[in-house]
């Protein structure tokens, strides 16, 4: 007799009650209506938890004017209200920051499925006590049935009143406690006569509309199945959570068994009426043997035939492994809390009639907690039972099962009567017995058992007196020969199930290391295209035969891989592929829509939706997919949809971000212009407004200096026009400098007199080295960011200081440095003065310039072949340096 189970709690019903170590409980008041006493009865029960010493705190409650229920916060400490503005209306929200400072032991937040201000931290109220929970804090809380996310549609056909806020499922099936707050329909309906619910006007309105005893009836009904629903969750937690064995028969539950043979179907359909006679969950379940995978195809595709039929009925599915099917499913049973188990019983063979070892008979006699319904094959339909007994242990060709084991005990008969010739054997059976292990190994348990079978009369007839003859003369022969049959066949069947296994692993661990490569290369793309391409490389290596995949390319689906390359795909391929993606189901041959077609296509699915459309072709007379294959082809379609997902998502951000950078420029641009620009228009139409009413009347002197600062500001203007019309050119890839002989010190006396004259106050320092050989460039370019450097020295370098201008030779460049002295540049900015629209510091109490001087130097200085940098303080005492290196020309 086995040793008893050891009885574990359910793991992962243990990390769920670990979860909730540290968090707050939720309570939550449920009614079927408006009006039913929520409020009044957890306001009622918090009176009497303040009473017994309890930390309770009024977060937010919503009265409605009922005067009875106002009274019960009396005496309740009351959180204030957060005022918000909203439209032009005074809102009162629940301050949530509040409550958290509070912090107390429980708090009363009412209306679960408010919608906040918007400019609240969380949307919704619900969130709001989730956070709550989450800080240790107790909540309780009311809510209407009308409000569950899942019963939205039900509630609006039912009572034709469209549902605007609604509360995740989650909400309910985390809550700690449910409290049902009920009462029928006729006095509800009083107390919204009398006026206890709404006003006396919405009230009339409310009794023709919503109020309605069939909808309210309705509206209880939902409020007490969801509330029982809860209930059973708690209990089955409750079991898995303390290693109790059920079940406990508070509600139906049926365990549905099924296998791979016709009979299952009807099963699975007897079983739909009985759950929905009994308003039952079920759950269908297969006992798989290990190694199972490689049964035969037909039943193993009829099996997931009957699992998505069940599924299609609202069943819940799963699969289980194990070699003790009786001891499996009552396993399961109690796990699931089942109070009944439906299973059929088809043909038994005599064998099994005789003993009484069908599935069904060991199940009655082992479960005497828990009912067992059994449905019999009226119309004969299901397979022998022995056929299906051979197909587990995974039966090859008869030629090739019997004939090695026919060889096999023929070479052990030959083996040791010609060894008897030269020694004397004490104990010829290993021989035999090393033939079944070998059958067992090679070729599986079928051939090892008809070893068996077969050494048993070989050993008898060749090595046993009398020889020749099946006549046993010792009965010490006869109790050898039996055992040595024993051990025959209990050694052939270990040794099959031990290769069955072996198989099986290594089919998994093949699958495995496939995936694990597919799933690397994956990790490594961040292209769709590449991505598809590999998906269809690896399934076409899987399924050997036509293999394609579409993704959306500008709203229409697109065939972007296909192996082989000229696969193509007719008109009706594209519907069955369309369908596919707009309905997320299997289309194409073997589905229920459009059968006919050569192809079968199948929606990629992500988290977010479908992506694209895998469609296969499988060779002529291929049968169909394995479980095994079914699964590695899941696996397959499930890492190809995380990559498109991905390279979908790294292309959308790096959009976005293109998008956020010429946003960025784009504002800092329209910023520059806006005051760096407007400030000499605003300048020379003073100017000009001054001169044409006050010419007249002013002085030489004074209409001078007007004129002055009009042809001043219209060259600083000028100057901020020709710097954004030469980053455009840049930009644009319109810039053509010039490659003439440039000579150097004939540019830097052009640039500074303009400087001086453009800044006539400012001193500039020049030193220019005795005979610079000449460079190929542009010298007006090169005279343009000469200027520019003077314009950016002089605004940075103090007011006093004066600006240095050098040139000399060193090595094959000449170097030109134009130098300040300000405060400088950080060493981490260096870099990024050459950037667009970048500037440091302010003068005036204002940006300088546009940013665009030093971007346009650099550009026009790599556009002759030179290079543009910075000096930061780190490298000198004081100032900044700008330094041009221009190759020498040849």
């Amino acid at each position: 007799m086995p040793p008893p189970v050891e009885k574990r709690p359910d793991p992962n019903a243990l990390l769920d009650l670990a979860g909730r170590e540290g968090r707050g409980r939720l309570t939550v008041f449920l009614g079927a209506a408006p009006g039913v006493g929520k409020t009044f009865a957890m306001l009622s029960r918090a009176r009497r938890e303040k009473d017994a010493g309890i930390d309770v705190v009024v977060g937010i409650v919503e009265t409605h004017g009922r005067s009875e229920t106002a009274v019960l916060t009396e005496g309740l400490e009351i959180l204030p209200r957060r005022n918000v503005d909203y439209k032009g209306r005074q809102l009162d929200e629940f301050d949530i920051d509040a409550a958290l400072a509070r912090r107390p032991k429980l708090i009363i937040v009412d209306e679960l499925a408010h919608t906040n201000a918007p400019d609240s931290r969380h949307p919704k109220r619900y969130q709001d006590v989730e956070e709550l929970i989450g800080a240790g804090i107790d909540v309780w809380t009311a809510l209407n049935i009308q409000h569950l996310e899942s019963l939205v549609d039900v509630v609006s056909r039912i009572t034709g009143v469209t549902v605007r806020e609604s509360v995740p499922d989650s909400v309910i099936k985390k809550a700690d406690e449910v409290i049902v707050v009920d009462i029928t329909p006729a006095e509800l309906i009083q107390r919204l006569e009398a006026g206890k619910v709404y006003l006396p006007d919405n009230a009339r309105r409310a009794t023709d509309g919503f109020f309605k005893p069939g909808n309210l009836t309705a509206l209880r009904e939902l409020a007490l199945r969801r509330t029982t629903d809860r209930v059973d969750d708690q209990m089955i937690a409750y079991l898995r959570q303390n290693a109790i064995e059920g079940p406990w028969e508070t509600a139906d539950r049926l365990l549905v068994c099924i296998g791979p043979d016709a009979l299952s179907e009807k099963v699975v359909r007897a079983a739909s009426r009985l759950a929905n006679g009994l308003n039952a969950h079920w759950l269908v379940v297969t006992v798989e043997r290990p190694g199972q995978e490689a049964a035969e195809a037909a039943a193993m595709a009829r099996l997931d035939e009957t699992f998505r039929l069940a599924e299609r009925l609202g069943a819940e599915t799963q699969r289980v492994s194990g070699h003790d099917y009786v001891g499996e499913i009552l396993r399961l049973a109690r796990r699931e809390n089942a109070t009944q188990i439906v299973l059929g019983r088809g043909e038994a063979g005599w064998w099994r009639r005789v003993t009484g070892r069908s599935l069904p008979d060991a199940l009655l006699r082992q479960s005497s907690d828990i009912g067992i319904c059994v449905i019999t094959d009226g119309e004969g339909d299901a397979p022998p039972p022995q056929r299906r007994r051979w197909a587990r242990w995974e039966m090859p060709p008869a030629v090739t099962t019997f004939g090695a084991a026919a060889a096999a005990v023929a070479a052990a008969v030959a083996i040791g009567a010609g060894l008897q010739h030269f020694v004397r054997l004490p104990n010829v059976s290993m021989l035999f017995l090393l033939a079944v292990l070998l059958c067992a190994l090679t070729v599986g348990r079928l051939s090892a058992v008809t070893a068996a079978i077969l050494s048993f009369f070989a050993y008898n007839f060749f090595f046993i007196p009398p020889l020749y003859t099946f006549t046993i003369a010792e009965p010490h022969e006869l109790f050898a020969l039996v055992l040595f049959m024993i051990v025959a066949l209990t050694t052939g069947d270990l040794a099959g199930r031990i290769r069955d296994r072996a198989e099986g692993a290594g089919r998994r661990a093949t699958n495995l290391q496939s995936l694990y490569e597919f799933s690397r290369k994956l990790s490594g793309i961040t292209s769709v295209d590449d991505v598809v391409w590999a998906g269809v490389a690896h399934a076409q290596a899987t399924l050997h035969g036509q293999v394609v995949i579409a993704i959306p390319v500008e709203d229409d689906l697109t065939v972007s891989a296909a192996w082989p390359p000229d696969t193509i795909l007719d008109s009706t391929d594209m519907t069955a592929l369309r369908w596919a993606y707009e309905k997320r189901e299997n289309a194409g041959k073997g589905t229920e829509t459009l059968p006919n077609l050569r192809f079968q296509f199948r929606p990629i699915l992500a988290p977010h939706g479908a992506v694209g459309v895998f469609g296969f072709e499988q060779p002529k007379d291929a049968p169909p997919l394995s479980p095994t294959e079914e699964r590695v082809l899941g696996a397959i379609l499930d890492q190809t949809a995380i990559a498109i997902d991905r390279a979908q998502l790294a292309r959308e951000n790096a959009r976005t971000a293109a998008l956020e950078e010429s946003e960025k420029l784009r504002g800092a641009l329209l910023s520059s212009i806006s005051h760096d620009l407007r400030t000499p228009l605003a300048s020379i139409t003073g100017a000009v407004t001054s001169l044409r009413q006050l010419g007249d009347r002013m002085s030489a002197e004074s209409r001078d200096d007007l004129l002055a600062s009009i042809e001043e500001e219209a060259a600083r203007l000028s100057r901020f026009v020709s710097n954004l019309l030469d980053m455009t050119r840049i930009e644009a890839g319109a810039l053509n400098a010039k490659r003439d002989w440039v000579d150097i010190p004939d540019v830097i006396r052009a640039a500074v007199e303009r400087a001086r004259k453009a800044f006539p106050e400012r001193a500039i320092e020049v030193s220019v080295a005795a005979e610079l050989p000449p460079v190929r460039g542009d010298s007006t370019l090169l005279g343009q960011v000469l200027f520019n450097l003077i314009d950016n020295a002089h605004k940075y370098g103090g007011e006093d200081t004066p600006t240095a201008v050098y040139a000399r030779r060193e090595g094959e460049e000449v170097v030109v440095t134009v130098t300040d002295q300000g405060k400088g540049i950080p060493p981490t900015d260096l870099e990024r003065i050459f950037d667009k629209f970048y500037r440091r510091g302010k003068v005036d109490g204002r940006a300088a310039g546009t940013g665009l001087g030093l971007s346009i130097s650099r550009g026009f200085v790599e556009a002759m072949g030179g290079t543009i940098t910075a000096e930061s303080p780190a490298m000198r005492k004081r100032g900044t340096r700008i330094v041009i290196r221009l190759p020498v020309g040849a």
